[in-house]
Parts: C-alpha cells; sequence; structure tokens
C-alpha cells in the first residue's frame, strides 16, 4: 500500500487533515507534541472506476466504489510535530525525521492564517513561508547529516558506478531510499557534493507538497494569493471537510468528495449557516475542500504512480472467485506486464506466459508498460 506521511510544526492542523482524511478520532490542540507516536489510517484516492464502461457493476475487496468513483486505499501517517533545530534532536525531531523514512511522499500541513508561529504558539500574522522553508530545511539538513555520517565510514569511495552504486544503497538503507533514487541522483551531483547530492536526494526520495491549510479565513486566502506560484501547494479545509463528512454521515448531506454537495436532510439553523459558510468561502472560491485533491496529487502526479485492474477472466472481468474487478493496484508509472504479474502474486511472475489487455483482448508481452485504468489478467504456467 502507498505510504504517505503527514507533517506539520503543530497537531491542530496536522491531525486536522488526517481526520477529515481518514475520520478517525485523535486527539486535536494547537499545539506542539500532542503526537507523539503516529497516528496510521486508511485513506483513498479516486479514480474514475472502469465499471461502467464496462456495463458492469463492480465488487471491491478493498476500498469502495461511490457514483462511479472508485476509492483505492493508501496508508497515512500522522506523526509528530516539528520544530526548528529538529535534525539535531531538538523536540521530537529524531523521531519525526526517522517516522518519514518509510513514506513515499510527505504533505506538509500549513497553518496559512498566520496565527501560529513556528513553534506552534498562538500569534499573529506569522508568515506561512516560515514554515515552508523551516520543514524543508530541516529533512535536508537530517539527509546531509546522515548521508556525511555515512560516507565517512567507506573509507576509498568506488569508482565504478555499479560498486559506488551498492556501497550507498547499504550505508544509506536508514534513510528509506531506493537504488534508482541514488542512482538518479548520482547522475545529476557526484557524491563527493555531499549536499547537493542530499538535497537533490531528499527531493527525489521524499518530496513534499504544501497543504495550504485554513483556506476558509481570510487571511489565509491572502496569504496564499502571495504565495500560490512559488510553491507546490493546494488550497485546503480540514475542517470544512469534516463537517461535510459529519453531515453525510447524518444524511443531512449528499458529499460528492472533492466536488460539492446538496442538502438533503432537515438542517437547524446553526448547520445551515456553517454549511452556507463552507459552501460561499471554499467550494465557491477553491471548488472542494482540497483534501482528496492533496492525496490525489500526492499519488497520481508527484509519485506518478497509476491504478491497474487485475482480473482472473479478462471475458467477465472476475476473479477466480466470480467477485466483478475486484482489486485495485497502484503502481509506478512504467510498470511492465510482467512486473505487475510479481506484485499481484510471486508465483504469477515466476510462471509468467503472458497478460491480456480485457478491453481488446488482445495479449500483453512481458515488457508491455501499463496505462492507467487499465484492466488485465496474466496467463501463467502450472
Amino acid at each position: 500500500m502507498v505510504e504517505v506521511a503527514i507533517a506539520g510544526k503543530t497537531n491542530s492542523g496536522k491531525s486536522s487533515f488526517f481526520k477529515a482524511a481518514t475520520l478517525v478520532d485523535v486527539e486535536i490542540s494547537n499545539r506542539t507534541f500532542v503526537t507523539i507516536k503516529p497516528n496510521t489510517g486508511t485513506s483513498y484516492v479516486v479514480i474514475d472506476c472502469v465499471d461502467k464502461e464496462f456495463g458492469v457493476k463492480c465488487n471491491p475487496k478493498s476500498g469502495y466504489c461511490k457514483d462511479g468513483k472508485r476509492f483505492v486505499p493508501i496508508q497515512l501517517w500522522d506523526i509528530a510535530g516539528l520544530v526548528p533545530g529538529a535534525h539535531e534532536g531538538r523536540g521530537l525531531g529524531l523521531q519525526f525525521l526517522d517516522d518519514i523514512r518509510q513514506a513515499s511522499v510527505l504533505l506538509h500541513v500549513v497553518d496559512f492564517s498566520g496565527m501560529t508561529d513556528s513553534e506552534g504558539k498562538p500569534t499573529e500574522n506569522h508568515n506561512p513561508e516560515d514554515d515552508i522553508l523551516f520543514v524543508e530545511n530541516e529533512i535536508n539538513l537530517w539527509f546531509i547529516d546522515v548521508i556525511k555520517r555515512n560516507v565517512e565510514k567507506i573509507k576509498k569511495l568506488p569508482t565504478g558506478k555499479a560498486e559506488l552504486l551498492d556501497a550507498l544503497q547499504q550505508q544509506l538503507s536508514g534513510l528509506g531510499v531506493t537504488k534508482e533514487q541514488i542512482s538518479q541522483t548520482l547522475d545529476e551531483y557526484p557524491i563527493s557534493e555531499i549536499e547537493p547530492f542530499a538535497k537533490r536526494l531528499r527531493e527525489v526520495s521524499k518530496p513534499i507538497l504544501i497543504v495550504a491549510n485554513k483556506i476558509d479565513l481570510k487571511q489565509s486566502q491572502e496569504n496564499f494569493e502571495r504565495l500560490k506560484n512559488k510553491y507546490k501547494m493546494i488550497p485546503t479545509s480540514a475542517e470544512s471537510e469534516i463537517a461535510l463528512k459529519k453531515a453525510e454521515e447524518k444524511k443531512l448531506v449528499n458529499y460528492k468528495v472533492g466536488n460539492g454537495f446538496e442538502v438533503i436532510g432537515n438542517l437547524d439553523a446553526a448547520q445551515q449557516k456553517a454549511l452556507e459558510f463552507i459552501k460561499r468561502e471554499v467550494i465557491d472560491k477553491f471548488g472542494s475542500t482540497g483534501v482528496q485533491e492533496c492525496l490525489n496529487k500526492a499519488v497520481f502526479e508527484i509519485l506518478n504512480y497509476i491504478a491497474v485492474y487485475p482480473v482472473a477472466d479478462a471475458s467477465k472481468l472476475t476473479d477466480k472467485d466470480g467477485n466483478i474487478l475486484p482489486d485495485v493496484f497502484l503502481v509506478p508509472s512504467g510498470t511492465t506486464m510482467k512486473d505487475f504479474a510479481f506484485k499481484v502474486h510471486t508465483q504469477l511472475g515466476e510462471k509468467f506466459i503472458t497478460g491480456v489487455d480485457a478491453r481488446t483482448k488482445m495479449r500483453l508481452g512481458a515488457n508491455h508498460k501499463l496505462n492507467n485504468r487499465e484492466v488485465v489478467s496474466v496467463m501463467f504456467g502450472r
């Protein structure tokens, strides 16, 4: 399952986002160190389901399908808050940095209202750009420190790239980086230039998407307009997402996740006022609460993953038990048919013969690169 970490300086913003994405009930407070051990939960990225295209009704084993949208599960981690000096062990910094190793991408939830400072204390007119820069800087400094220490352990660096890759992969395993990511970085910077090498390896292995939270507030909207062209960021209101999902649970609204909502129940005056505010200040201005957009952008654009449906029977679109389109796998773009067979089951990869495209019924060779929303079956030897 794809791992996404949620970071921030205080519990309030990042845990509100975590709750909005998972509906897991966690403590939310506007201070640092409320989250000590990571909160974990399942959320979803959303794609257009292929079932209508084939004229069938899918039967998901994990996730669910609603209004033609397939909700594919991912794992979210709400990790400890970060403060300046974290890479030197200040606060819970080293634990935070250790927690992000397993994440493929980092969502940095920033209070764009400017009402909390870098320590998470209440203030006014704090520049959210300061928070954006300090979190990125702390993670970069951590990478620099780890790489510097471990390169020093290698008394004589190999001159050949293959040998150097093997040595670095062994020494840098604690950063949660892959051999391919190290190789890509070496193509841009030599290991002798430790700082630029380390910063680039962080960008490649732990990309950051800025979550411009509290976008329902006027101050946040002003800060967003000022900074939106400088950073990868999405305007977000986690509190609005929570309110809409709770209203849907109570059958007050029909909420189209990532889009608008329609009122279907009887609202009291307070509920009506709250929903009118969300529509006016969030939906009408930004198109959505931003929570679903953050998740989808992180997985499909930043990580460049695709969604592929495996089936046992390409004609009936079923697994061996007769379930229709039961599974969706999230895999990196460029995944080949044989690579995918191994991801579905080791035996399918080891005994792979060919793949079959459920749309065209054409055979797909081992090196065929899969496309987003492709439906395939694997033919294998017995």
